[in-house]
């Protein structure tokens, strides 16, 4: 997805409504406050020695970046949000409240703005479940705020 269809799923999630459950959706993953958008996926690295892994990862971190620099012209400087701690209340019982919950067992931290003349939230982030698992690129798109 080249980056001005990025912006444009974002432009459209900002003003779309949210699912009513919780599940698939023609941008990625919703519910009920939430929308995430699944931007780039990369392949899988079952058979790698590393190499691929680490060159991809920082294709996606740059990517991230360079979204987050045209997301900046129209919203300011993002905050930085690290998940690292709304993982460690998620894993001791606190009710976390979605999408920071989930997003915070593969996503280290996100480029967040809440952007004026909006009830909502926008976060950039890179996900990886696993070392084997394919990176993703994500633009979140909430009314819940972070924890």
């Amino acid at each position: 997805m080249t980056i001005a269809r990025q912006l444009a799923t974002i432009d459209r999630l900002c003003s779309e409504g949210f699912p009513a459950e919780q599940g698939r959706s023609s941008a990625g993953f919703g519910g009920p406050g939430y929308h995430i958008a699944e931007l780039a996926t990369s392949e899988e690295f079952w058979d790698d020695d590393g190499t691929a892994r680490e060159e991809t990862e920082e294709q996606f971190e740059a990517d991230r970046d360079g979204l987050s620099e045209r997301l900046a012209h129209r919203w300011g400087v993002p905050r930085r949000f690290s998940l690292s701690s709304v993982f460690d209340r998620t894993a001791a019982g606190e009710g976390i409240p979605e999408p920071w919950a989930t997003l915070s067992a593969h996503v280290p931290d996100v480029h967040l703005w809440r952007p004026d003349g909006h009830a909502r939230w926008v976060a950039l982030g890179v996900s990886q479940w696993d070392r084997e698992l394919p990176f993703q690129l994500l633009a979140v798109v909430t009314e819940t705020d972070p924890p």
